[in-house]
């Protein structure tokens, strides 16, 4: 079982960044690329429980896609989460889970809260 996992956009330079520091630290990163292999609703709810915080906070409320599907106006926590269950480009990234507690790599040294005391 991996120490920690990422969800990752490699295409993303704050993603890239933390999963470096990541790799400097000798514990074995599983690498999960969201956009490729979506979670579902459930890992995301379970996500936000580890994260401690609501469902808009995981949220790229600047992306397009989230104007275009009028997320502004949802309050509905369990129609956000299904949201970006079916489109995954409206996670924030990189997260990191260490676990029973994550953080959202922005910025990237936010990921060194998860390494002192696992």
């Amino acid at each position: 079982m991996s120490d920690l996992t990422i969800w990752h956009n490699p295409r993303c330079s704050k993603s890239r960044e933390a999963l470096a520091l990541l790799e400097g630290t000798g514990l074995e990163i599983e690498v999960r690329r969201y956009l490729d292999a979506p979670p579902s609703a459930a890992e995301i709810a379970a996500l936000l429980g580890k994260l401690g915080c609501a469902p808009r906070a995981l949220m790229r409320t600047k992306e397009r896609r989230y104007a275009e599907l009028g997320l502004a106006e949802v309050d509905d926590p369990r129609a956000l989460i299904q949201a970006m269950a079916e489109e995954p480009i409206l996670i924030e990234r990189p997260v990191i889970i260490r676990g029973d507690r994550a953080v959202i790599g922005r910025p990237p040294e936010r990921a060194r809260e998860l390494l002192g005391g696992g």
